[in-house]
């Protein structure tokens, strides 16, 4: 039944063209080297003594996960060339500062059979990683049939995707099947993997817990908050409707009000959290900053430059918002230094929980020391969550209002502060050494 989904997706490489040339408007790197999605190179690529290792690495999330990957490779595998892709500009970008002499960055091509025989036959990698969810039934098939293995590392999948992967079983079931070695992050997403069929040799754990923040953008963010004589309380990698609902509730309870409100703070500006924005998607960030202003906030980006944390002649807020001025609202659009805001936060909301998304990531906040609150849905990273809850290090709310309340009432109680700190540098800590298993496991495989 793989014609039907081969000739759905040869039918939508227009549609595809389209939307890069929409997407590049915001983020140019969309434009280039737009053939390789289509599997048409220029040139070829030299054969080269050590193994090729092809990791595909979606998007920054993922790219920064693998980073650590990448360098126990190197180690293990001396001479080995690298091959990485990427589906998104953020990750493209990021992806280029893991790259060394001889190694190449590309595209993963569009999932139509002569896209991707042309990609292997151009790379000829000789074994393949892809990470977390990215499993691509005519790219398996095509590395299947070439003896290429293909393996899916960091794997997790939700109770939602399964449903998902079972209505379509005719399509999700083979592409399963047909992968040469499923690494686990989880035993739960182990026993969802199986029940598609996937070969799951082992249960590792997250790579996630492997990486290690950048640790001068933490020092840097926490002196940033020592100097600041108030709260710091974060939205962090925010999705849709995520920051109007904060928005909204800072409008209806925040003491310092906007002026056309009739609101005047009553109580000292110390007492009262500063809060920061950071989008999860830089595409956003201009809609977002739109947002805060037309909302009648102040609004300070990181992007237009001057002190971060900002002073109070750039956006910290201080005297102007005790006589009544609308409170300030910092927008995090920068990307690479969520280590610098993590440091510089006294809790974060995390984003993608508030509405039914999945969640983010919170393992990079706890290996920052930054306390986490969580909305409902946390069912993309469900084990991370329900261990960082176990131990303490992050707490369930049901809302974002919920969320706005618990962040005032934890700012009021520092020893519970300082306790949920601690929980989760502790917490991020205790799970490493996914990346060490990884890698052994891949040894055994090009050995085999």
């Amino acid at each position: 039944m793989r014609w039907l989904y081969s000739l759905l997706m040869a039918l939508a490489q227009p549609g595809l063209r389209r939307k890069l040339a929409r997407r590049a408007l915001a983020e140019p790197l969309y434009a280039e080297a737009v053939p390789e999605r289509f599997g048409q190179y220029t040139g070829t690529w030299p054969a080269a003594p050590g193994p090729t290792v092809w990791v595909h690495a979606v998007s920054l999330g993922e790219t920064r996960t693998v980073a650590l990957l990448i360098v126990l490779l190197r180690q293990a595998l001396p001479g080995m060339r690298l091959l990485l892709t990427h589906g998104t500009a953020t990750g493209r970008a990021e992806g280029a500062r893991l790259l060394q002499a001889g190694d190449a960055q590309a595209w993963l091509p569009w999932d139509s059979p002569c896209p991707v025989q042309r990609f292997l036959h151009q790379f000829r990698p000789n074994i393949g990683i892809l990470m977390e969810t990215e499993v691509w039934p005519n790219l398996v098939a095509a590395c299947q049939q070439q003896g290429v293995p293909l393996v899916l590392a960091n794997a997790r999948l939700s109770e939602r995707s399964l449903h998902k992967a079972q209505r379509l079983a005719w399509l999700a079931r083979p592409a399963y099947r047909a992968l040469t070695a499923v690494w686990a992050q989880s035993p739960d997403d182990a026993r969802r993997l199986q029940a598609l069929g996937a070969p799951v040799q082992g249960v590792f754990g997250n790579l996630k817990f492997d990486a290690e923040p950048d640790a001068s953008q933490v020092a840097a963010g926490r002196e940033g908050r020592a100097s600041l004589g108030r709260p710091v309380a974060m939205l962090a990698s925010s999705r849709d409707e995520e920051e109007a609902l904060l928005l909204q509730i800072l409008e209806e309870n925040q003491p310092l009000g906007p002026v056309d409100k009739g609101v005047i703070a009553t109580e000292s500006i110390a007492n009262q959290p500063q809060w920061l924005i950071v989008p999860r998607h830089p595409q956003r960030f201009d809609a977002v900053a739109a947002l805060v202003q037309a909302r009648g906030f102040v609004l300070v980006r990181r992007s237009h430059g001057g002190p971060w944390p900002p002073t109070e002649a750039n956006g910290a807020g201080g005297k102007d918002d005790r006589a009544g001025q609308p409170p300030t609202i910092w927008l995090g659009d920068s990307l690479g230094e969520m280590a610098l805001y993590y440091g510089l936060a006294d809790v974060a909301l995390l984003g993608g929980s508030f509405e039914p998304l999945g969640g983010q990531n919170l393992i990079e906040a706890a290996a920052c020391g930054c306390p986490v609150l969580m909305g409902p849905h946390t069912f993309n990273f469900a084990e991370a969550a329900e261990l960082a809850l176990t131990v303490g290090a992050a707490q369930r709310v049901g809302s974002m209002g919920e969320g706005v309340a618990a962040a005032r009432a934890l700012l009021a109680q520092p020893e519970r502060l300082h306790s949920m700190a601690s929980a989760a540098l502790s917490f991020a800590g205790a799970h490493a050494g996914a990346g060490q298993r990884t890698v052994m496991a891949m040894q055994a495989l090009l050995l085999a």
